[in-house]
């Protein structure tokens, strides 16, 4: 399964390619979607551009995107859109337009609670494991992890000064780290993999050798795999295409 995580915390900012609106999502969405992508990924923008939780944030990103896909559609719950656990589970909790999944990190504060929360409203839960953190076995630890839709295996991570997420020489081996810590964490439910920056594309394509799920998008990446920026998600999105039948050169 190929995703496509259209902007994630990026702004316009970084790139004047991100979507931020409702109706730039969408069309983002669309044209992902007719050049591959299986699943979206999306971060609801206040209209200043911040991530957020909010129910009417949150219900007018779902509505624009899934008036013109057919596609399972998730967001993010990540603590940088509402550092306060009891106010973002509140804020899932009064949510009226229901994403198909949401992404949860474990390493964060509060997220076994926020993913029962989930689980609770019929919602999918994306395991977002962090390489770099507790996360791994934080997971493997909660009676929650045979319930999940997905496990997130996620090489963006920054810890202790080391950066073992944007460094193309070390991301694939970080990622084989990864996913042997959550190995046996959760039987049975598809591992999604994933790098972000100079790690994106190398990681996808040892996603796409070990036969994994992967995604790329705007949020992990701003440029093709020769470097260039891109135009836009769908051209990430076919261009994933042909580096998953590259070799991971270097893993």
């Amino acid at each position: 399964m190929l995703q496509v995580c259209l902007n994630g915390p990026r702004t316009a900012a970084d790139s004047g390619a991100v979507p931020m609106s409702p109706a730039a999502l969408a069309a983002a969405a669309q044209q992902a979607v007719a050049a591959g992508a299986e699943d979206v990924h999306v971060h609801p923008k206040t209209p200043c551009g911040q991530d957020s939780l909010a129910p009417r944030v949150v219900a007018a990103a779902l509505e624009a995107i899934r008036a013109v896909v057919d596609v399972p559609v998730g967001v993010t719950t990540g603590a940088w859109a509402e550092p306060d656990p009891e106010r973002r589970l509140a804020r899932i909790r009064s949510w009226t337009v229901l994403p198909d999944h949401a992404s949860v990190n474990w390493h964060e504060p509060g997220a076994d609670a926020l993913a029962a929360a989930l689980l609770e409203r019929g919602v999918g839960i994306e395991a977002g494991i962090w390489a770099g953190t507790a996360g791994a076995g934080l997971f493997a630890r909660s009676p929650l992890a045979p319930r999940v839709l997905r496990v997130l295996a996620e090489v963006i991570s920054t810890e202790a000064g080391t950066d073992v997420g944007t460094d193309a020489a070390c991301a694939t081996a970080t990622a084989r780290e990864l996913l042997a810590a959550l190995a046996g964490a959760a039987p049975g439910r598809p591992v999604l993999l994933h790098g972000m920056d100079g790690g994106a594309w190398p990681v996808l394509r040892l996603a796409g050798a070990l036969g994994l799920d992967t995604r790329i998008g705007l949020e992990d990446t701003l440029l093709l795999p020769d470097g260039r920026p891109a135009r836009d998600n769908a051209e990430l999105i076919r261009a994933a295409a042909a580096a998953m039948s590259s070799p991971p050169g270097g893993a």
